[in-house]
This record gives C-alpha cells, sequence and structure tokens, in this order.
C-alpha cells in the first residue's frame, strides 16, 4: 500500500491517492464535530440507554434495578436493558411511558437550558413520568421546586439537542 501513495521515481506522494486517503481518513474525526446531541443520553462510546438500568422496574418495583443484554431492544438509537422479559415486552408496547424524560439527561439541567448526564440512581417518577438527575446535590435543588422545573424543562427541551 504505502507503494501506492508514493510514485516511486521521485519519490513524491500521488496527489489524487493521498488526497482521497486523508480525506477518508479525516470525514469520522469532522463529523461528529458538527453533529447534534443524542436523543437519549448515553455515557461516551456507548449506546447504552439509563446506564444499564431496567426503566420498567422504577414504575413497577420502584427501585434502581439493573437490566440485563439478554433482555434488550433498540429506541431512538439507544440500547435499553431489562431484568426481565416481561419488562421488555412492557417497554417495547409502550416506550414513550418507561423513558426517562428528556432523553435521560438530567432533568434539572434541562431547565436551566443545558444537557447533562442523568444518573439512574438518581430519579423520581413524578405524574408518572421518569426523571433522573445528575448528581445528589442537584436532585436537592430539582426537589425543591419540581413543578416549576418540569415546566420550564418542557420548554427548553426541544432545541437542547441542537
Amino acid at each position: 500500500m504505502f507503494a501506492w501513495i508514493f510514485d516511486t521515481r521521485r519519490g513524491l506522494p500521488r496527489p489524487i491517492i493521498l488526497a482521497a486517503l486523508l480525506s477518508l481518513s479525516a470525514a469520522p474525526l469532522i463529523e461528529p464535530a458538527f453533529a447534534d446531541k443524542a436523543p437519549i443520553y448515553t455515557a461516551a462510546l456507548s449506546n447504552l440507554a439509563v446506564g444499564g438500568y431496567d426503566s420498567v422496574a422504577y414504575f413497577s418495583q420502584g427501585k434502581a434495578v439493573k437490566g440485563d443484554k439478554a433482555f434488550s431492544t433498540t429506541w431512538n438509537g439507544a440500547q435499553f436493558q431489562f431484568a426481565t422479559q416481561a419488562n421488555r415486552d412492557a417497554f417495547v408496547k409502550d416506550p414513550t411511558r418507561y423513558a426517562p424524560q428528556y432523553g435521560g439527561y438530567c432533568a434539572w439541567a434541562a431547565a436551566q437550558r443545558r444537557t447533562a448526564s442523568g444518573d439512574p440512581t438518581l430519579w423520581k417518577i413524578v405524574n408518572g413520568k421518569l426523571y433522573l438527575n445528575y448528581n445528589v446535590d442537584v436532585q436537592k435543588k430539582w426537589e425543591a421546586d419540581i413543578p416549576g422545573l418540569i415546566l420550564r424543562a418542557d420548554k427548553n427541551w426541544p432545541q437542547l439537542l441542537k
């Protein structure tokens, strides 16, 4: 392959081949810098939603329960894992009922016109909807005015992913 890049007679790069190789290798590095944020929060280098926790279990068991990759599905470009097949089936039937609000990004941050990761162990169900927060301190701020912050976050959310 090295010989294809260099002109063996003069030791100079072949401009067309070199330019093509450089453009192909740089394309993946350039594209994400201009991409919108993902609609579902996942950790860097992962497509796992809710940190691998079972989003149905918050409703059915009232606690954060780790999911199992054997019971998973993909929704909005992210992989959701569940503790049981029944929970997976419930999610597949009605994902918007069980998926965290604001795509699993921190609810308090959304109210502040920002995005931040949501911690699946710092959660609250309000009016049948699941909300996650960034950390314990943020969750305390969130709990001080949940109805007002939900109104603000709902208003801000559509623009936050751009």
